[in-house]
């Protein structure tokens, strides 16, 4: 047998890990990545050394409430929750309520203005700093330059300052485009190099092109403002309550225990419905009348609205939302729910509606609205990737939150009857799209139709709720409650806004 004396060439080649390997994953900036990026920077600066516990809290599960389904088998329903040591929420309400109308510590802390405008400063201080590292970044300013010992008294803002740079670089652009005379406008390209066949002469640049597009994430913060253009009346609020014929279940503080899953009933309903217990809380604060017609104008997944209909309360209850799988979701959720929703509840005057609710035309026709805007949703941008708001190709839609938020705030004021009740809240924990949004939709309406309403400071009636939920202090806040997430009561972040519209 003849041996052949080549050899096969030995090549080496670079190991490469899967994209699912930790090794690759962890080079990766995921969405939630940059959602805990984004709010350290933000929140940091807004709730100061209250962040670190709160961050911990939003990174953690979220503390859920039952609300037992009426329509099933409601008294075996509570007595395994009771079992299990859950315990009414409208029990503790009332133990509460009573103990701090009997000790005569139930009165609102005295609102403190400077705590007010302290958070208006931070949020300004922020909205300059961001757009003055943008501004240097974008125009390549000289990270060098010695800081100016100019005391702050007589030196330009920092606005000022920004703006006279990108002043001074078109100028100079401009100068330095007229001044150089050895531009070549004859320089041709040959056809045959490349893909560059179209190509016949060279155009010199004359212009930045594309500034004109360009969304500075520091615009975001401008929403936030301090400036009162229209007349504004706050009233104590002194009416909350948790209808008898609801009931909520969950936990005392510090207990961690989770819920049993919801069984399905004799009648074909599901027992009971497990959502975060801060989200009980606005259509609670809507305080529903009997025959009262309600509109949800923001109803996806559909958890608020169950919670309204399971009181009994509404004469008319209309679910809006602005997509198809949306309203989708609730319909889905109500059959699970509510034993033949599609005939008898119909019957009923129950509706689910497909629309933009900055585009609702109803005007002057309901008597209760309740506006869950959709937000950053804080906690599930932490937490998962999956719809998240931090996505890089969803960066202007989140940064025109705010202005979407106040277009809905305004159109659904306008759908209330005078003296009807509107609820704002979003699960976010953003100044911007809570106290800011609510000013700004209150200062359009006033220019746009002349419409005021009265903000209802619910500081008070929250106050028996206390031994659940971690609220924020009401003195830094401008129009609304806040619960804020913290790990022994571990709800939210919900914002909550009751406003009456004036007759």
């Amino acid at each position: 047998m003849l041996r052949s004396n080549h050899r096969l060439p030995l090549i080496l080649q670079r190991f490469r890990h899967a994209k699912t390997h930790w090794s690759e994953l962890k080079k990766k900036q995921f969405p939630k990545d940059r959602a805990l990026e984004n709010f350290d920077d933000f929140y940091g600066s807004v709730f100061g050394t209250r962040w670190k516990s709160i961050r911990i809290a939003l990174q953690c599960e979220h503390k859920y409430v039952a609300l037992v389904n009426q329509f099933g088998d409601t008294e075996e329903t509570i007595q395994q929750l009771q079992s299990d040591g859950a315990i009414s929420l409208r029990d503790i309400y009332l133990a509460r309520k009573k103990d701090l109308a009997d000790g005569g510590d139930g009165t609102r802390e005295p609102l403190d203005g400077g705590k007010v405008f302290q958070v208006e400063d931070r949020v300004a201080a922020f909205r300059d700093t961001r757009k003055q590292s943008e501004r240097d970044h974008l125009y390549r300013a000289d990270p060098t330059a010695a800081p100016s010992n100019i005391d702050s008294a007589q030196s330009p803002s920092v606005g000022q300052t920004v703006e006279q740079n990108v002043v001074d670089y078109k100028k100079s652009l401009d100068k330095s485009l007229k001044d150089d005379s050895e531009l070549d406008y004859q320089r041709l390209v040959d056809p045959a190099v490349g893909t560059a066949a179209a190509l016949h002469e060279f155009v010199p640049a004359s212009k930045l092109k594309g500034m004109e597009d360009y969304v500075f994430e520091s615009d975001h913060y401008k929403y936030y403002s301090n400036s009162t253009d229209f007349p504004l009346k706050i009233e104590m609020e002194e009416s909350f309550g948790i209808p008898e014929q609801l009931h909520l279940y969950t936990y005392e503080r510090a207990n961690v225990s989770t819920f049993r899953s919801p069984r399905k009933c004799t009648t074909g309903v599901l027992s009971h419905f497990l959502f975060d217990g801060a989200s009980c809380l606005p259509p609670l604060a809507l305080d529903v009348q009997p025959g009262d017609r309600v509109l949800d104008a923001c109803a996806a997944p559909g958890g608020k609205s169950l919670l309204l209909l399971q009181t009994l309360l509404p004469g008319t209850m209309v679910m809006n939302d602005s997509h198809e799988s949306r309203c989708n979701r609730i319909r889905q959720l109500m059959r699970q729910y509510l034993y033949d929703f599609d005939e008898k509840w119909k019957k009923k005057r129950c509706f689910i509606t497909q629309g933009d609710a900055r585009n609702l035309q109803e005007h002057s026709m309901y008597d209760r609205v309740l506006v869950d805007v959709p937000c950053t949703n804080d906690r599930h941008s932490v937490m998962e990737n999956d719809n998240n708001m931090f996505k890089p190709s969803r960066v202007k839609e989140r940064l025109r939150i705010p202005e979407v938020q106040a277009s809905i705030l305004s159109n659904c004021l306008k759908l209330l009857r005078p003296g009807g009740t509107l609820v704002y809240s979003t699960c976010s924990l953003s100044p911007v799209q809570n106290d800011g949004v609510v000013h700004m939709a209150l200062s359009n309406v006033f220019s746009d139709a002349g419409l005021t309403v009265t903000i209802k400071d619910l500081s008070l009636t929250m106050q028996p709720l206390k031994d659940i939920f971690k609220f924020a202090n009401p003195a830094t806040l401008k129009y609304g409650q806040l619960v804020l997430p913290f790990l022994p009561a571990n709800f939210g972040p919900m914002y909550i806004c009751k406003m009456v519209r004036n007759e």
